[in-house]
Parts: C-alpha cells; sequence; structure tokens
C-alpha cells in the first residue's frame, strides 16, 4: 500500500480564523484531503481534529463523508497517541469531496470555535503537557472516532456528541486548557452511553417484534386448526 506523510508547520493562528480562511480557500465544486491538510496544517494534528469533525456540530448537513472523515481522523489520533504525524494512505489523501456544503459547514463551525475560543485558557496544565496523560487524551479521541464512524448516521446525534468529544479534547489540548479536556471526557462517555442506549432500544425493538409476530401465528394456528378438526369430523 502507497503512504504519504503530512509535514506541518507552527503557527499561532486563532482556529477559528485559520477554519474560515479555509473554507474561503477551497474550490468552488471539489477539493481533496490533501489540498485541505496542507491548507489546515500549520497548527498540526489537533487542528486537522477540529476541522474534520466541526462541520458535524452544525444543522448543515454534509452528505456521504461522515464515515470517511471518521476513518481520517481514527489515523490522526493514533498520531496523537505516537505523539508524531501519522502516515496517510495515498487513496485517502487523494479521495475527492464536495466543496459547497463542506465551506459552509466550516464557516458556522468557525462561529463555533469563536464562541468556544472566548472561554478558553490555560489552566489544569497536567492534562494537557504530559506525555502520558496526553496518550490517553488520544485514546479517548480515538473512541469517539470510532463511535463516530460507526454507519448509523441516520440516527440524530450520533454524529454529533462523538464530534464535540473530539472537538473539545483538541481545542484543549492546543490551547493547554485542561477543562475543556475533561469536557471532552464528558462528552465522550455521553456518546458511549448514548450509543448503548440506542443498541438496547434496537435489541429491545427487535425482540418484541419477534414476540408479537410469534403471538400473532400462535393465535392464527389456534383458530384455524380446530377449524379444520372441525371439518374433517364426521
Amino acid at each position: 500500500m502507497t503512504v504519504t506523510n503530512v509535514e506541518f508547520r507552527d503557527t499561532h493562528k486563532p482556529l477559528s480564523e485559520t477554519l474560515t480562511d479555509v473554507a474561503h480557500s477551497l474550490p468552488e465544486d471539489k477539493t481533496t484531503i490533501q489540498r485541505l491538510m496542507s491548507e489546515i496544517g500549520e497548527q498540526g494534528i489537533l487542528l486537522l481534529c477540529i476541522v474534520f469533525m466541526v462541520p458535524f456540530l452544525t444543522p448543515i448537513p454534509v452528505p456521504f463523508i461522515s464515515n470517511f472523515f471518521g476513518l481520517i481522523v481514527i489515523l490522526l489520533t493514533f498520531g496523537v497517541i505516537l505523539n508524531r504525524v501519522p502516515w496517510m494512505p495515498r487513496r485517502f489523501l487523494e479521495r475527492e469531496i464536495p466543496t459547497p456544503a463542506l465551506s459552509k459547514a466550516l464557516i458556522r463551525g468557525a462561529g463555533v470555535m469563536t464562541r468556544i475560543e472566548r472561554l478558553l485558557r490555560p489552566r489544569l496544565g497536567k492534562l494537557t503537557t504530559v506525555g502520558p496523560v496526553n496518550r490517553l487524551n488520544g485514546i479517548v479521541m480515538l473512541l469517539a472516532a470510532v463511535l463516530f464512524s460507526l454507519p448509523v448516521s441516520f440516527i440524530p446525534g450520533s454524529n454529533t456528541f462523538p464530534a464535540l468529544a473530539v472537538v473539545l479534547i483538541s481545542a484543549g489540548m492546543l490551547t493547554k486548557d485542561g477543562l475543556f479536556v475533561l469536557l471532552g471526557y464528558l462528552a465522550s462517555i455521553g456518546s458511549l452511553i448514548y450509543f448503548s442506549l440506542v443498541v438496547l432500544l434496537i435489541i429491545g425493538g427487535v425482540v418484541t417484534v419477534g414476540q408479537l409476530a410469534g403471538g400473532g401465528e400462535a393465535e392464527a394456528t389456534a383458530t384455524v386448526v380446530p377449524a379444520i378438526v372441525e371439518t374433517l369430523t364426521p
């Protein structure tokens, strides 16, 4: 499998400003993941996680790409865990995505990040500056990204909650705000509970339907069999 490496440069540009610049720089019809990364790679892996997740915090739909973006973020979170730029399959980087809805979603996401940035400040530094803790942060982000990637985007909130977890942890790590990292942990736990409840509801629904179907068959049998016996009896 052919892979390539994505390089990053350092910058102190606000996250919301970067998102707006990216939205305005996209071509009118389609773009590639490689170009998207080259536009937003200046603040590193964590900003990329935000960019790929923030569109799903808004009501603007970005069809057909949630699962693919989730796979990209899964790879990026391995980079967070290992503290190195992850290798990306070339077919991922050359994947084309439609830009009109993505641009609108990024602009809306920039508005969300503007409100978040007003609350961000360095605090609870041990949650963002200690190597083993940052690896744990990456593992929690990985869990959220896996939940995000599940093919259940038709369920309300199935994308929003995991995306929020990734955005909060990434923003907290970028700005050394441990409180936002903790909020991201809570969002991840909430996502896990939410998905567990959905699974339980689905299982309960299937069992109920099966019971109803079985009960209907039993009732039909109880009605038909005596009639047949009565007909056959001289």
